[in-house]
Protein backbone atom coordinates (compact mmCIF):
# COMPACT_ATOMS: atom_id res chain seq x y z
CA UNK A 1 0.00 0.00 0.00
CA UNK A 2 2.22 2.58 -1.27
CA UNK A 3 -0.06 6.09 0.60
CA UNK A 4 0.60 3.83 3.96
CA UNK A 5 3.06 6.15 5.17
CA UNK A 6 1.51 9.39 4.24
CA UNK A 7 -0.74 11.03 6.42
CA UNK A 8 -3.89 12.43 4.79
CA UNK A 9 -3.05 15.43 4.53
CA UNK A 10 -0.02 14.41 2.35
CA UNK A 11 -1.69 11.77 0.18
CA UNK A 12 -2.81 12.98 -3.39
CA UNK A 13 -6.48 12.17 -5.05
CA UNK A 14 -7.16 11.66 -8.50
CA UNK A 15 -9.74 13.73 -9.69
CA UNK A 16 -13.40 12.28 -9.28
CA UNK A 17 -14.44 10.46 -12.06
CA UNK A 18 -18.44 9.26 -11.84
CA UNK A 19 -17.36 6.54 -15.00
CA UNK A 20 -14.70 5.30 -13.23
CA UNK A 21 -16.33 4.63 -9.97
CA UNK A 22 -19.22 2.73 -11.22
CA UNK A 23 -17.00 1.00 -14.02
CA UNK A 24 -14.35 -0.13 -11.22
CA UNK A 25 -17.73 -0.64 -8.75
CA UNK A 26 -20.07 -2.69 -10.87
CA UNK A 27 -18.23 -3.67 -13.84
CA UNK A 28 -21.53 -2.91 -15.58
CA UNK A 29 -22.38 -4.93 -18.74
CA UNK A 30 -24.32 -3.58 -21.62
CA UNK A 31 -28.12 -2.26 -21.45
CA UNK A 32 -28.34 -2.32 -17.48
CA UNK A 33 -30.31 0.16 -16.00
CA UNK A 34 -29.59 2.42 -13.43
CA UNK A 35 -31.34 4.77 -11.56
CA UNK A 36 -30.74 7.05 -8.00
CA UNK A 37 -32.29 7.12 -5.35
CA UNK A 38 -32.90 10.55 -2.65
CA UNK A 39 -34.39 11.14 0.89
CA UNK A 40 -36.81 14.38 1.14
CA UNK A 41 -39.28 15.63 3.88
CA UNK A 42 -41.65 15.62 1.57
CA UNK A 43 -40.57 13.26 -1.31
CA UNK A 44 -42.93 15.58 -3.13
CA UNK A 45 -40.54 17.89 -3.37
CA UNK A 46 -38.59 16.30 -6.42
CA UNK A 47 -41.24 17.45 -8.52
CA UNK A 48 -40.06 19.84 -11.40
CA UNK A 49 -36.64 19.49 -9.20
CA UNK A 50 -37.96 21.91 -6.66
CA UNK A 51 -36.00 21.18 -3.80
CA UNK A 52 -32.97 22.60 -5.34
CA UNK A 53 -33.64 25.59 -3.82
CA UNK A 54 -33.26 24.51 -0.40
CA UNK A 55 -29.71 25.35 0.19
CA UNK A 56 -29.48 22.91 3.37
CA UNK A 57 -30.29 19.90 0.74
CA UNK A 58 -26.60 19.67 -0.11
CA UNK A 59 -27.14 15.76 0.24
CA UNK A 60 -29.77 15.02 -2.39
CA UNK A 61 -28.14 18.28 -4.56
CA UNK A 62 -24.71 16.07 -4.81
CA UNK A 63 -26.63 13.24 -6.04
CA UNK A 64 -28.65 15.28 -8.63
CA UNK A 65 -25.25 17.35 -9.95
CA UNK A 66 -22.79 14.90 -9.74
CA UNK A 67 -24.78 11.36 -10.74
CA UNK A 68 -28.23 12.67 -12.01
CA UNK A 69 -26.21 15.00 -14.22
CA UNK A 70 -23.03 12.69 -14.85
CA UNK A 71 -25.66 9.81 -16.14
CA UNK A 72 -27.66 12.15 -18.49
CA UNK A 73 -24.30 13.90 -19.83
CA UNK A 74 -22.12 11.01 -20.99
CA UNK A 75 -21.58 8.79 -18.08
CA UNK A 76 -24.37 5.93 -19.20
CA UNK A 77 -23.57 5.93 -22.40
CA UNK A 78 -19.90 6.28 -22.14
CA UNK A 79 -20.89 2.27 -19.70
CA UNK A 80 -23.68 1.35 -21.97
CA UNK A 81 -26.24 2.12 -19.34
CA UNK A 82 -29.60 2.65 -19.98
CA UNK A 83 -32.45 4.64 -17.68
CA UNK A 84 -30.44 7.21 -15.08
CA UNK A 85 -33.55 8.37 -13.44
CA UNK A 86 -34.08 9.78 -9.96
CA UNK A 87 -36.77 9.10 -7.46
CA UNK A 88 -37.47 10.51 -3.84
CA UNK A 89 -38.87 8.34 -0.72
CA UNK A 90 -39.64 9.90 2.49
CA UNK A 91 -36.40 10.23 4.59
CA UNK A 92 -37.03 7.39 7.27
CA UNK A 93 -35.20 9.39 10.71
CA UNK A 94 -32.63 7.14 11.19
CA UNK A 95 -30.19 4.59 10.27
CA UNK A 96 -30.73 1.87 8.47
CA UNK A 97 -34.43 2.10 9.04
CA UNK A 98 -37.10 0.22 6.84
CA UNK A 99 -37.76 2.65 3.93
CA UNK A 100 -41.22 3.44 2.59
CA UNK A 101 -42.73 1.99 -0.43
CA UNK A 102 -43.69 4.92 -2.03
CA UNK A 103 -41.65 6.83 -4.30
CA UNK A 104 -41.84 10.05 -6.75
CA UNK A 105 -40.20 10.99 -9.58
CA UNK A 106 -39.16 14.79 -10.85
CA UNK A 107 -42.98 15.21 -12.74
CA UNK A 108 -44.64 14.21 -10.04
CA UNK A 109 -45.98 10.61 -10.62
CA UNK A 110 -46.39 8.63 -7.26
CA UNK A 111 -44.68 5.04 -7.66
CA UNK A 112 -44.09 1.87 -5.59
CA UNK A 113 -40.57 1.31 -4.45
CA UNK A 114 -41.58 -2.40 -4.10
CA UNK A 115 -43.66 -2.55 -7.50
CA UNK A 116 -41.67 0.06 -9.84
CA UNK A 117 -38.38 0.45 -8.75
CA UNK A 118 -36.62 -2.49 -7.04
CA UNK A 119 -38.15 -4.92 -9.86
CA UNK A 120 -36.90 -2.69 -13.20
CA UNK A 121 -33.62 -1.58 -12.62
CA UNK A 122 -30.20 -3.44 -12.44
CA UNK A 123 -28.08 -0.80 -10.33
CA UNK A 124 -29.39 1.74 -7.39
CA UNK A 125 -27.52 3.95 -6.47
CA UNK A 126 -29.10 5.84 -3.09
CA UNK A 127 -27.93 8.79 -2.00
CA UNK A 128 -29.10 9.73 1.03
CA UNK A 129 -29.08 11.79 4.72
CA UNK A 130 -29.87 8.22 6.76
CA UNK A 131 -27.69 5.03 5.74
CA UNK A 132 -30.39 2.39 3.66
CA UNK A 133 -27.81 -0.20 3.40
CA UNK A 134 -29.86 -2.36 5.45
CA UNK A 135 -32.95 -2.51 4.18
CA UNK A 136 -31.96 -1.76 0.48
CA UNK A 137 -29.46 -5.13 0.92
CA UNK A 138 -32.76 -6.87 1.56
CA UNK A 139 -34.64 -5.73 -1.37
CA UNK A 140 -31.27 -6.47 -3.42
CA UNK A 141 -31.96 -10.06 -2.26
CA UNK A 142 -35.41 -9.94 -3.03
CA UNK A 143 -35.53 -8.08 -6.71
CA UNK A 144 -32.04 -9.32 -7.48
CA UNK A 145 -30.13 -6.12 -8.56
CA UNK A 146 -27.08 -4.53 -7.05
CA UNK A 147 -26.72 -0.92 -5.85
CA UNK A 148 -24.43 1.39 -3.50
CA UNK A 149 -25.37 3.54 -0.22
CA UNK A 150 -23.92 6.46 -0.78
CA UNK A 151 -25.49 8.47 2.75
CA UNK A 152 -23.87 12.06 3.66
CA UNK A 153 -22.23 12.63 0.43
CA UNK A 154 -20.10 15.29 0.70
CA UNK A 155 -17.46 17.63 -0.91
CA UNK A 156 -14.57 16.04 0.64
CA UNK A 157 -15.95 12.33 0.52
CA UNK A 158 -16.29 12.93 -3.57
CA UNK A 159 -12.79 14.24 -3.78
CA UNK A 160 -11.20 11.52 -1.74
CA UNK A 161 -13.03 8.58 -1.01
CA UNK A 162 -15.34 8.46 -3.55
CA UNK A 163 -12.21 9.24 -6.21
CA UNK A 164 -9.66 6.30 -4.70
CA UNK A 165 -9.26 2.96 -7.14
CA UNK A 166 -10.91 0.39 -5.52
CA UNK A 167 -9.36 -2.20 -6.73
CA UNK A 168 -6.24 -1.24 -4.14
CA UNK A 169 -9.11 -0.38 -1.78
CA UNK A 170 -10.38 -4.48 -2.12
CA UNK A 171 -6.63 -5.30 -2.02
CA UNK A 172 -5.55 -3.74 1.10
CA UNK A 173 -8.78 -4.80 2.52
CA UNK A 174 -8.37 -8.49 2.22
CA UNK A 175 -4.50 -8.28 2.93
CA UNK A 176 -5.87 -7.03 6.74
CA UNK A 177 -8.92 -9.62 6.66
CA UNK A 178 -6.84 -12.69 5.92
CA UNK A 179 -4.47 -11.06 9.31
CA UNK A 180 -7.60 -10.95 11.13
CA UNK A 181 -9.93 -13.55 10.18
CA UNK A 182 -10.91 -16.32 12.53
CA UNK A 183 -10.20 -14.26 15.47
CA UNK A 184 -11.85 -15.64 19.28
CA UNK A 185 -12.34 -12.31 20.64
CA UNK A 186 -11.01 -8.68 20.51
CA UNK A 187 -10.09 -6.22 23.22
CA UNK A 188 -10.41 -2.52 23.35
CA UNK A 189 -9.02 -0.35 26.33
CA UNK A 190 -10.50 3.26 26.58
CA UNK A 191 -8.73 5.77 28.49
CA UNK A 192 -11.47 9.00 29.46
CA UNK A 193 -10.60 11.33 33.04
CA UNK A 194 -7.74 8.99 34.28
CA UNK A 195 -9.91 6.01 34.17
CA UNK A 196 -9.33 3.19 31.71
CA UNK A 197 -12.17 0.59 30.70
CA UNK A 198 -11.91 -2.77 28.97
CA UNK A 199 -14.97 -4.58 26.54
CA UNK A 200 -13.95 -7.34 25.11
CA UNK A 201 -16.03 -8.93 22.06
CA UNK A 202 -16.20 -12.48 21.27
CA UNK A 203 -15.93 -13.42 17.88
CA UNK A 204 -16.12 -17.38 17.92
CA UNK A 205 -13.48 -17.47 15.12
CA UNK A 206 -15.78 -16.45 11.93
CA UNK A 207 -14.38 -15.27 9.14
CA UNK A 208 -13.78 -11.58 9.13
CA UNK A 209 -15.67 -9.88 6.19
CA UNK A 210 -14.56 -6.92 4.45
CA UNK A 211 -16.49 -3.47 2.93
CA UNK A 212 -14.59 -3.11 -0.08
CA UNK A 213 -16.62 -1.19 -3.00
CA UNK A 214 -16.84 -4.32 -5.47
CA UNK A 215 -20.37 -5.40 -6.22
CA UNK A 216 -19.52 -7.35 -9.47
CA UNK A 217 -21.26 -10.77 -8.69
CA UNK A 218 -25.14 -11.51 -7.26
CA UNK A 219 -27.21 -9.14 -5.95
CA UNK A 220 -26.03 -7.04 -3.33
CA UNK A 221 -25.48 -3.41 -2.03
CA UNK A 222 -22.00 -1.92 -1.48
CA UNK A 223 -21.28 0.96 1.27
CA UNK A 224 -19.80 3.42 -0.33
CA UNK A 225 -16.67 5.26 0.39
CA UNK A 226 -15.87 1.52 1.75
CA UNK A 227 -12.60 0.15 3.45
CA UNK A 228 -13.16 -1.67 6.74
CA UNK A 229 -12.64 -4.93 7.97
CA UNK A 230 -15.60 -6.15 10.02
CA UNK A 231 -17.18 -8.98 12.35
CA UNK A 232 -20.76 -9.28 13.87
CA UNK A 233 -20.00 -10.43 17.52
CA UNK A 234 -21.35 -13.31 19.47
CA UNK A 235 -21.06 -11.47 22.67
CA UNK A 236 -19.45 -9.20 24.50
CA UNK A 237 -18.69 -7.72 28.09
CA UNK A 238 -17.24 -5.19 29.77
CA UNK A 239 -17.57 -1.01 29.75
CA UNK A 240 -17.08 1.44 27.14
CA UNK A 241 -17.45 5.15 27.05
CA UNK A 242 -19.59 7.09 24.56
CA UNK A 243 -20.20 10.55 23.58
CA UNK A 244 -23.79 11.35 22.22
CA UNK A 245 -24.78 13.12 19.72
CA UNK A 246 -25.13 16.43 22.42
CA UNK A 247 -21.61 15.93 23.88
CA UNK A 248 -22.39 13.68 27.07
CA UNK A 249 -20.68 11.80 27.96
CA UNK A 250 -21.64 8.00 29.21
CA UNK A 251 -20.27 5.02 30.71
CA UNK A 252 -22.08 1.83 27.94
CA UNK A 253 -22.15 -1.22 30.82
CA UNK A 254 -21.83 -4.42 28.58
CA UNK A 255 -22.81 -7.75 29.39
CA UNK A 256 -24.27 -11.14 27.95
CA UNK A 257 -23.73 -9.32 24.03
CA UNK A 258 -25.88 -5.95 24.33
CA UNK A 259 -25.55 -2.30 26.26
CA UNK A 260 -27.59 -3.34 29.76
CA UNK A 261 -26.94 0.34 31.03
CA UNK A 262 -25.64 3.61 30.64
CA UNK A 263 -23.98 5.64 33.75
CA UNK A 264 -23.42 9.93 33.26
CA UNK A 265 -19.76 10.79 33.34
CA UNK A 266 -20.68 14.43 31.77
CA UNK A 267 -22.89 17.04 30.24
CA UNK A 268 -26.53 16.37 30.33
CA UNK A 269 -28.53 13.55 32.75
CA UNK A 270 -31.68 13.18 30.47
CA UNK A 271 -29.63 12.53 27.83
CA UNK A 272 -28.48 9.41 29.86
CA UNK A 273 -31.67 8.44 31.11
CA UNK A 274 -33.28 8.87 28.01
CA UNK A 275 -30.93 6.06 26.89
CA UNK A 276 -31.66 3.65 29.86
CA UNK A 277 -35.44 4.31 29.23
CA UNK A 278 -35.16 3.31 25.36
CA UNK A 279 -32.87 -0.31 26.73
CA UNK A 280 -36.00 -0.94 29.54
CA UNK A 281 -38.44 -0.85 26.93
CA UNK A 282 -36.63 -2.42 24.23
CA UNK A 283 -33.94 -4.36 24.90
CA UNK A 284 -32.17 -5.55 21.51
CA UNK A 285 -31.69 -1.48 20.84
CA UNK A 286 -28.20 -2.38 23.10
CA UNK A 287 -27.00 -4.88 21.25
CA UNK A 288 -24.07 -4.91 20.00
CA UNK A 289 -24.00 -6.27 16.01
CA UNK A 290 -20.97 -4.46 14.60
CA UNK A 291 -17.36 -4.21 15.35
CA UNK A 292 -15.52 -3.11 12.42
CA UNK A 293 -11.59 -1.38 11.71
CA UNK A 294 -11.26 1.26 8.68
CA UNK A 295 -8.26 0.05 5.93
CA UNK A 296 -7.83 3.49 4.27
CA UNK A 297 -5.76 6.40 4.29
CA UNK A 298 -8.30 9.55 4.05
CA UNK A 299 -8.59 12.79 5.40
CA UNK A 300 -11.57 13.20 7.80
CA UNK A 301 -14.82 14.29 6.46
CA UNK A 302 -17.01 14.97 9.27
CA UNK A 303 -19.73 12.33 8.16
CA UNK A 304 -18.81 8.84 9.73
CA UNK A 305 -20.01 6.93 6.25
CA UNK A 306 -16.54 8.02 5.38
CA UNK A 307 -14.44 8.44 8.64
CA UNK A 308 -15.11 5.03 10.09
CA UNK A 309 -12.97 3.94 7.11
CA UNK A 310 -9.97 5.21 8.04
CA UNK A 311 -6.55 3.34 8.97
CA UNK A 312 -6.32 3.74 12.90
CA UNK A 313 -10.26 4.21 13.53
CA UNK A 314 -12.25 1.60 15.32
CA UNK A 315 -16.13 1.49 15.92
CA UNK A 316 -19.18 -0.57 17.24
CA UNK A 317 -22.33 -0.48 16.40
CA UNK A 318 -25.50 -1.46 17.92
CA UNK A 319 -28.83 -2.48 16.74
CA UNK A 320 -29.68 -3.90 13.20
CA UNK A 321 -27.21 -6.58 11.76
CA UNK A 322 -28.95 -8.84 9.67
CA UNK A 323 -27.34 -7.12 6.37
CA UNK A 324 -23.88 -7.98 7.75
CA UNK A 325 -24.63 -11.34 8.26
CA UNK A 326 -26.26 -11.26 11.83
CA UNK A 327 -29.03 -12.76 13.16
CA UNK A 328 -30.48 -9.14 14.21
CA UNK A 329 -33.89 -8.63 12.20
CA UNK A 330 -36.09 -5.52 12.92
CA UNK A 331 -39.20 -8.10 13.56
CA UNK A 332 -37.23 -8.70 17.15
CA UNK A 333 -37.26 -4.86 18.23
CA UNK A 334 -40.42 -3.94 20.38
CA UNK A 335 -40.78 -0.66 17.93
CA UNK A 336 -39.63 -1.15 14.58
CA UNK A 337 -38.76 2.29 14.77
CA UNK A 338 -35.55 1.18 16.83
CA UNK A 339 -34.34 -1.47 14.35
CA UNK A 340 -31.51 1.11 13.48
CA UNK A 341 -27.73 -0.18 13.06
CA UNK A 342 -25.88 2.94 14.76
CA UNK A 343 -22.43 2.96 14.14
CA UNK A 344 -20.31 4.08 17.43
CA UNK A 345 -16.79 5.64 15.98
CA UNK A 346 -13.92 5.91 18.09
CA UNK A 347 -11.23 8.69 16.28
CA UNK A 348 -9.48 11.70 17.63
CA UNK A 349 -11.82 14.46 15.80
CA UNK A 350 -14.69 12.44 16.84
CA UNK A 351 -14.51 11.24 20.51
CA UNK A 352 -11.85 14.11 21.24
CA UNK A 353 -12.00 13.14 25.07
CA UNK A 354 -11.68 9.30 24.53
CA UNK A 355 -8.45 7.33 23.82
CA UNK A 356 -7.94 4.32 23.02
CA UNK A 357 -4.44 3.31 24.28
CA UNK A 358 -4.38 -0.50 22.39
CA UNK A 359 -6.58 -2.72 20.73
CA UNK A 360 -5.45 -6.90 21.13
CA UNK A 361 -7.06 -9.57 18.56
CA UNK A 362 -6.87 -12.87 19.76
CA UNK A 363 -6.45 -15.28 17.11
CA UNK A 364 -5.06 -18.78 16.61
CA UNK A 365 -3.22 -18.89 20.05
CA UNK A 366 -1.17 -15.87 19.62
CA UNK A 367 -2.12 -11.94 20.33
CA UNK A 368 -2.04 -9.29 18.08
CA UNK A 369 -1.97 -5.17 18.78
CA UNK A 370 -4.38 -3.69 16.14
CA UNK A 371 -4.03 -0.17 17.16
CA UNK A 372 -2.59 1.72 19.35
CA UNK A 373 -3.85 5.39 20.38
CA UNK A 374 -5.58 5.75 17.12
CA UNK A 375 -2.17 4.39 15.22
CA UNK A 376 -2.15 1.14 13.26
CA UNK A 377 0.22 -1.52 15.04
CA UNK A 378 3.18 -2.52 13.37
CA UNK A 379 1.09 -5.85 13.17
CA UNK A 380 -1.46 -4.41 10.44
CA UNK A 381 1.20 -2.01 8.84
CA UNK A 382 3.10 -5.14 8.16
CA UNK A 383 0.06 -6.82 6.59
CA UNK A 384 -0.49 -3.63 4.42
CA UNK A 385 3.20 -4.27 3.11
CA UNK A 386 2.85 -7.69 2.05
Amino acid sequence: MSTLILSPDQRVFPAFSLARLLRTVFQPSGGQRVCILIDLADPRGIKDFAFLKDPALTIQKHAHDVFYQGLKNGVAAELGLSGGEIFAYEITGGSNLDLPDLAVDPRGNELSLERDIYPNYDIILCISTFSATAPLTAFAKQFGFRGATLHGLNEVILSSGLAVDYDEVSRDAEKMRLGMTRATSAEIDFKIGGDMHTLTLWLGEQEAQKSHGLCRGGPDVANLPAGEIYYVPTGADGAFPMRYEDGTLGLMHVAGGRITKATLLSGDEATVRAHNEKLASDPVTGELGELGFGTQVLPVSGRDIQDEKVLGTVHVATGRSDHLGGSLTPDKFVSRGNATHDDILFAPHKTPEIDIPQVRLHRAGQTHVIMEHFHPSDYVVGLLSN
